[in-house]
């Protein structure tokens, strides 16, 4: 566990209107038939799931954080309390309000078991729509405005990720 001075605490899941400040933005926006949700699970923890679709050309489905002031300056690391079978998923850092704009992309693989994952915020890289921005300034850690979570990689098929927490170290 990380030292409470200095950690950032973004999102508790253990309290069920944590979920209510989520939304789901999934390949539908560009005619595909993913879908997605964020649900509170009575044991004390979010449950992002749903079904990727490569029909349509589709292929990803992704929630988001209404935006807020959720930066920490100085942070080095994005933690997520999280568990998962057999997928990747990629955890989403945004600096600005926009719903279409530069997305700082980090992938992660979570066990069954819960593990705690420290992604440091130097391995986010810039994209917009998918594809990699160079020349993308880095990511600055006070600017935080939302944060998403997101399954693609022609992942087809049904998923389900378990959160608790996810915050700045």
């Amino acid at each position: 566990m990380s030292d409470p001075d200095t950690t950032w605490l973004l999102f508790d899941f253990g309290d069920p209107a944590a979920v209510t400040e989520w939304n789901a933005i999934d390949d539908r926006v560009m005619g595909g038939v993913s879908g997605s949700r964020l649900r509170h699970d009575p044991t004390g923890h979010a449950v992002f799931e749903g079904s990727v679709s490569l029909e349509r050309n589709g292929g990803f489905a992704s929630i988001r954080s209404r935006p807020a002031d959720r930066g920490k300056p100085g942070a080095q690391t994005c933690f997520i309390e999280a568990r998962a079978t057999g997928r990747r998923f990629k955890l989403n850092l945004l600096t600005d309000d926009a719903f279409d704009s530069i997305n700082y992309q980090a992938s992660f693989a979570p066990e069954p078991t819960w593990q705690t994952l420290h992604i440091p915020l130097a391995t986010f890289r810039a994209t917009f729509r998918g594809r990699e921005v160079t020349g993308a300034p880095a990511l600055d850690p006070a600017r935080i405005r939302q944060v998403g979570l997101m399954i693609a990689e022609r992942q087809a098929g049904a998923f389900a990720l378990e959160v608790r927490r996810i915050g700045l170290v």
